[in-house]
């Protein structure tokens, strides 16, 4: 197969991998960035196409992969970006202090609030807590996605009762 009938054939499925890379993305930016990612692994690993197979099945799990590997790298490095400028911090001569006795005691609190929730809402809280999504929950914890998600807002709600100084 020459690159001219790959490259129309990747092009015929764009009007169904658009939708797919919104959905998994949440952001129309984010999602024409996957697009774009899908399309180069596509051409660059066009070889490892078998001509007469779907195609289209072949595109989305490479941008099923690129996104999810995105996902992996990008929790791993938990990066807090701040675009406020801190101008006002370069010609200070003041040194702080902070003090982290009230911070590790508000801490210990949220904590031992947290593990008297009753199991079935601690679970599911911890691991949405930790960054996973509600999708990735319910197959961890083989329970449907409405469940999941009922139980996280109970236990959110059980939390805030509890803690109500914070």
């Amino acid at each position: 197969m020459s690159t001219t009938e790959f490259t129309q054939m990747l092009t015929k499925n764009e009007d169904s991998l658009k939708p797919f890379a919104v959905t998994l993305t949440r952001d129309v930016e984010a999602a024409k960035d996957l697009l774009q990612e899908t399309y180069y692994r596509a051409l660059a690993n066009k070889e490892k196409y078998n001509v007469g197979t779907n195609i289209k099945a072949w595109l989305y799990t490479i941008m099923r992969n690129i996104f999810i590997n995105e996902y992996r790298r990008k929790a791993k490095q938990k990066t807090i970006l701040n675009y406020t400028p801190n101008d006002f911090l370069l010609d200070t001569q003041q040194v702080t202090t902070s003090n982290a006795a009230l911070d590790n005691m508000q801490l210990k609190e949220i904590h031992s609030e947290i593990y008297k929730l009753p199991t079935m809402f601690k679970n599911p809280f911890m691991l949405y807590f930790d960054g996973y999504r509600y999708n990735e929950i319910a197959v961890m914890l083989n329970e449907p996605l409405g469940t999941i998600k009922s139980r996280i807002h109970f236990a959110r709600k059980q939390l805030k009762d509890h803690i109500n100084r914070f």
